[in-house]
């Protein structure tokens, strides 16, 4: 297990992580310290657990909101899916080209979705 020393508020943490995580932990402890940061200079000291929670929901609200994005992207890929499908069951030779458009903007999107997601490349 590795082992990183991070800095929220102004404050030094030490963190195990995976190894090869380290630089990730690190970019993810910056990113959650500008939250606080922003927060305090919103609203000022007003304690540690307070900015640290308010920061957390804020972390929350946009990862929901991700949430809610990506579950449309998935949707717009069921329709796409659906569209190319009854595209390829109706189309015949001559359709070979729309179907092939239709199905690398499938793909396009469905590499958006997880790209917004996160989640690593399904084939």
């Amino acid at each position: 297990m590795a082992q990183v020393t991070v800095t929220i508020d102004g404050k030094a943490y030490r963190m195990a992580c995976d190894e090869g995580q380290e630089e990730h932990l690190i970019s993810l402890a910056t990113r959650f310290d500008r939250y606080v940061m922003h927060l305090k200079e919103s609203f000022g000291e007003i304690g540690d657990q307070r900015l640290t929670v308010m920061a957390g929901i804020m972390v929350m609200d946009e990862l929901a909101e991700l949430q809610k994005r990506t579950k449309g992207f998935e949707t717009e890929i069921g329709t796409l899916r659906k569209t190319r499908d009854d595209a390829l069951t109706k189309a015949d030779k001559n359709d070979a080209a729309l179907t092939g458009a239709l199905s690398n903007f499938a793909e396009r999107i469905e590499i958006l979705a997880d790209r917004l997601s996160g989640r690593p490349r399904q084939v």
